[in-house]
């Protein structure tokens, strides 16, 4: 398996999710393994994304949490948040999670380089000086905010950036409506920023089933987020002190006390040598793979966020263990990129697996929509005014289930079990037939009977 006329048979380029995963995996199989990380390891999840985004997530709905329990009789004196505790205990969670990667890769065998890494030909890797041959090499670096072309942006932040603030702002702007931005507008808001939540498109959550996108922003508005689409940014400039002044392109305008920008990612391949080496690119900047993730240059592979692909973890990670099988092992693994469960932790949460109304319509033609809006049973004296909605969607001519949809509590929790569900080719009469629940949300999911009468 190893080829003794380079210094290792895997060097990998990027700490994170996948980078990890492969290397971790490649060494396992016997292969001589290395990986360079200029940052951190753990990558985007780590530490600017999934996780520490899970964690304030939970920190804001300790807003609703004591709210909610005076209607069930509990008296809860005046409550007070500390943004600085928070960030803090974050910041040691976050460390400790650096050191478990860290652990994972030495325990596997693996071979660490702390600086940038760039790439000479098809078999040398160049980090801190250092020239290091390699029988193949993992491209794993990832992606980062993309900054809006807007006069005065300088004055706003990105999401990375978010996670690292010094204060919490009084009120705050937040640009985007994809995951990311609906997720930083939901902790801020919870937390109790007043926030502004602007969207140059029609709808939140493009992309997603377009239902998810219109029940999501009532559930916001009700949250006290004000949330305005089809708006776009004229200029940002300096106020008094820390006050940033927006105008809009349709003359309205906002003093605030933060701008976070929320409008995209991109590929991490610059300053890499990607070009020189011979590695094509796509159209928008990521490195473009076949099949088994191998680039235009045959010894020369990639995974995760950096292929523009699915940027999600999970997914990084999948794509890092068909690298580490096909090149070391029996190539067994093999991706798909159906049926992918996500989430938004947005408040209330969103989740999603299968397809979307519009792209079942596409595929199959005549489809069956099943939908049901209403209030959580712990809501009905909690005075909360949020509601849950979910949605199926189910192929007529096969009876099998194609896409499940919902915005609510846990929704994240409750989808999980449903992708499991699709990924098996589940129909809606195996669904009818499940015993539900009871009394759950979930088990509206197994219950609904009547499809709604203009998708039939």
């Amino acid at each position: 398996m190893t080829d003794q006329q380079y210094d290792f048979d895997l060097f990998t380029i990027g700490g994170g999710s996948g980078g990890v995963r492969a290397s971790r995996f490649a060494a396992q199989y016997g292969a001589r393994v290395a990986l360079a990380e200029k940052q951190y390891l753990g990558g985007t999840c780590v530490n600017v994304g999934c996780i520490p985004k899970k964690l304030l997530s939970y920190a804001a709905h300790y807003h609703d949490d004591l709210k909610d329990a005076a209607g069930f009789g509990w008296e809860i004196g005046e409550a007070k948040f500390d943004w600085k505790k928070l960030i803090a205990n974050k910041d040691e969670e976050i460390s400790r999670l650096n050191g478990v990667y860290s652990n994972i890769l030495s325990g596997a065998g693996v071979t660490t380089f702390n600086g940038h890494a760039t790439i000479e030909d098809a078999h040398t890797v160049i980090v801190n000086g250092q020239h290091i041959t390699a029988r193949y090499i993992l491209i794993a670096t990832g992606g980062r905010p993309t900054w809006p072309e807007i006069p005065g942006k300088e004055l706003g932040m990105v999401s990375d950036e978010f996670f690292h603030m010094q204060e919490l702002p009084e009120h705050a702007i937040v640009a985007g409506g994809g995951y990311i931005a609906v997720e930083l507008a939901a902790i801020l808001n919870g937390l109790g920023t007043k926030v502004t939540l602007v969207n140059r498109g029609s709808l939140i959550l493009r992309g997603m089933d377009a239902d998810l996108g219109k029940f999501l922003t009532q559930e916001m508005l009700k949250k006290g987020i004000d949330v305005r689409c089809e708006t776009k940014f004229a200029s940002i400039e300096k106020g008094e002190g820390e006050t940033r002044h927006v105008r809009f392109n349709n003359g309205d305008t906002l003093d605030v006390n933060a701008v976070i920008f929320a409008t995209g990612r991109h590929a991490n391949t610059e300053n890499m040598g990607l070009e020189a080496a011979g590695v094509t690119l796509t159209s928008n900047g990521g490195v473009e793979v076949d099949e088994n993730f191998r680039t235009s240059v045959p010894s020369i592979y990639a995974v995760g966020d950096v292929i523009n692909r699915v940027a999600l973890t999970p997914v990084a990670l999948a794509e890092g263990m068909v690298v580490a099988s096909t090149l070391f092992d029996s190539g067994a693994c093999q991706m798909s990129y159906a049926n992918i469960p996500t989430a938004v932790f947005s408040h209330p949460n969103v989740s999603t697996v299968g397809l979307t109304e519009d792209a079942a319509r596409k595929k199959y033609g005549k489809i069956k929509v099943f939908k049901s809006d209403f209030k959580a049973l712990k809501h009905t004296i909690s005075g909360s005014k949020e509601r849950v909605f979910m949605k199926l969607i189910v192929d007529e001519a096969s009876d099998v289930v194609v896409g499940v949809h919902m915005v609510g509590a846990d929704a994240g929790e409750i989808i999980q079990g449903f992708a499991v569900a699709l990924q098996s080719g589940a129909t809606k009469a195996q669904f009818d037939s499940t015993i539900g629940v009871h009394p759950t949300i979930a088990e509206e999911f197994v219950t609904m009977r009547t499809p709604v009468k203009d998708a039939e």
